[in-house]
């Protein structure tokens, strides 16, 4: 992840650059693969007043840009909010994102019995790929046979098909 700091009206010390560094590591632990985060720490003066604005720019892959703004009095409390605020979106980003891969335990629903007798019973069967063929053997197998292809291993070891064609010649993948 590449880390962007910049100060705006404002000289980002040693200890703010740790800080804002440690805070924006602390975003890697919802694995979103953060491509870079560019963080922006200005000073504002109005009315008399300081304050200092943090905005976090989040680089996310297959997602738009995550943008966040915070202002305060103090430095350190405006980066604390704006890591807050962006941990509340990337944890939402990324229980969407696990709720879409994974099905909960509870809602996978158990075929029924009533289901099961309509299901074709599925007989389990000896394959022949034990021993290596020719293709010439494994052409001779599938024209006495019915079936439309043979899956064999060859004499070099790769995994061959060869399948009956609709204008009744062979073909070999």
């Amino acid at each position: 992840m590449n880390l962007s700091l910049v100060g705006r009206q404002f000289e980002l010390t040693d200890p703010i650059k740790d800080y804002i560094a440690s805070a924006v590591d602390s975003l890697k632990k919802y694995n979103l693969d953060i491509i870079s985060t560019k963080v922006i720490v200005s000073a504002d003066e109005r009315n008399g007043k300081k304050g200092f604005s943090v905005e976090f720019t989040i680089h996310l892959p297959n997602k738009n840009t995550v943008v966040i703004k915070q202002k305060d009095k103090d430095v350190y409390a405006a980066i604390d909010l704006a890591i807050d605020r962006a941990k509340k979106v990337l944890r939402r980003h990324h229980d969407k994102i696990k709720d879409k891969k994974h099905v909960k335990p509870e809602e996978e629903s158990a075929p029924s019995v009533e289901n099961l007798t309509d299901v074709d019973e599925i007989i389990p069967m000896e394959l022949d790929l034990y021993k290596p063929l020719d293709i010439e053997e494994a052409l001779e197998i599938l024209k006495s046979d019915n079936r439309q292809f043979l899956v064999f291993v060859d004499l070099d070891g790769k995994t061959r098909v060869l399948y009956k064609r609709g204008d009744n010649k062979y073909g070999l993948y």
